[in-house]
């Protein structure tokens, strides 16, 4: 059975970037394990209240998708920059090492909000094919709301290479992004339903489909 690994910086990256994407794979057979990066804490700043309800919002979207694994490292989010890059790279590597996808999905380095770009660069080495060589593709997905707002001057910008036609499996997206009830609000807020509908089709155009989703190939293996 074939395996892959969403790496999600924080709750709800995955269902923006890839959420159609883990539907059909799982649709296929596939085994999708979801590593979730950061986590609310009391220790981060967050009240007992919003972590009781973000654990609920957590199980719900996992339940939703039907997760084979989901993993949590619990990190603290919008501090990453504070730890040793040892501390990141070592528990993601573990959960590679223990899953052994053949497929990686990561978030697009150069999106605006930093923690992108740390769990970024801690994929890429955790996915080094003489160190982890089951791994055959790796792309990174685009985050609505960070990969548009990436302005950096030097970066081209995120220009996919790679579509999943996700027709049939969009609604369902849409339907657990709205689980994420404090992320999600009224467009034009780019975290909202017609924001992401809009933007699936907009894809769907470039690749022939009534709707998908883009990723940039990082690697591949043939």
């Amino acid at each position: 059975m074939k395996k892959v690994l969403v790496v999600a910086p924080h709750a709800d990256d995955e269902t923006l970037g890839c959420g159609g994407t883990i539907l059909k794979f799982i649709s296929l057979g596939y085994e999708v394990h979801w590593l979730l990066v950061t986590g609310m804490s009391i220790q981060s700043g967050f009240s007992p209240s919003q972590i009781e309800k973000r654990d609920c919002e957590i199980k719900d979207v996992a339940k939703a998708y039907g997760f084979t694994g989901v993993h949590q490292l619990m990190l603290p989010p919008a501090r990453l920059e504070t730890l040793p890059m040892g501390d990141i790279i070592g528990p993601i590597s573990k959960i590679v090492s223990d899953v052994k996808p053949e497929q990686v999905f990561s978030v697009y380095r150069n999106d605006a909000h930093s923690d992108h770009e740390i769990v970024f660069d801690a994929v890429m080495s955790a996915t080094k094919s003489f160190r982890y060589p089951f791994v055959k593709r790796v792309c990174a997905y685009e985050t609505i709301s960070e990969t548009d707002f990436g302005m950096k001057p030097e970066d081209g910008g995120f220009r996919p290479n790679v579509y999943v036609d996700i027709d049939g499996f969009l609604t369902k997206k849409l339907d657990i992004l709205e689980i994420f009830e404090s992320e999600v609000h009224k467009f034009p807020f780019p975290r909202s339903r017609k924001a992401l509908e809009s933007l699936a089709y907009v894809r769907g155009s470039q690749c022939n489909a009534e709707a998908a989703e883009a990723f940039m190939l990082i690697k591949e293996i043939l």
